[in-house]
């Protein structure tokens, strides 16, 4: 009798050859099968990392150019003071945005006329309080001071509208 227990304390749960083949299986196909399904959950959620997943576009980031070179024509004729106030100085000027001293209004440019033209000039090029530099835009500096010239004659100022200086050749004549 002690040989029939000792006999039944080791056998296990396996019985038959098709249990047998039901546990090998298990065993190792369902393992794979679940490594496969989370390596797909892991890399298929979206990446939030910078410039993962948009390699090109880092990329074109990477090499773009860092400045431009624009050629002008340097013969084409100046625009009057006018047509640089309506291309470049209307937006601010005409309502008077940010405290911009109004197209015409003589109590707002008395104080600036007292300056001088070179000083509003300057003012300009260079920007003064919300607005921006003028400098360097679709009109050169000539171009800025006549539109100067014109924004404050419009509110009584007397300033002549700047003319390009004579060269050398046509001085002589």
């Amino acid at each position: 009798m002690s040989d029939k227990h000792h006999e039944e304390g080791h056998t296990g749960p396996i019985k038959n050859s098709k249990q047998l083949l039901i546990t090998v299986a298990m065993a190792f196909i369902l393992p794979v099968i679940l490594i496969i399904g989370l390596v797909n959950f892991v890399g298929s959620a979206p990446k939030t990392g910078a410039g993962v997943g948009l390699q090109e576009l880092a990329q074109a980031q990477r090499i773009q150019k860092i400045g431009t070179i624009e050629i002008r024509d340097a013969n084409r004729p100046l625009r009057a003071g006018e047509d640089v106030y309506k291309g470049q100085c209307v937006a601010c000027h005409a309502t008077g945005v940010s405290n911009a001293p109004k197209f015409g209004d003589a109590g707002d440019w008395g104080p600036r006329l007292a300056q001088g033209f070179d000083t509003l000039v300057h003012s300009a090029l260079k920007g003064k309080g919300a607005m921006a530099p003028q400098g360097g835009g679709d009109f050169n500096d000539l171009e800025i001071a006549r539109g100067v010239a014109f924004l404050a004659n419009s509110a009584g100022g007397k300033f002549p509208e700047p003319q390009p200086a004579a060269k050398e050749g046509e001085a002589a004549q």
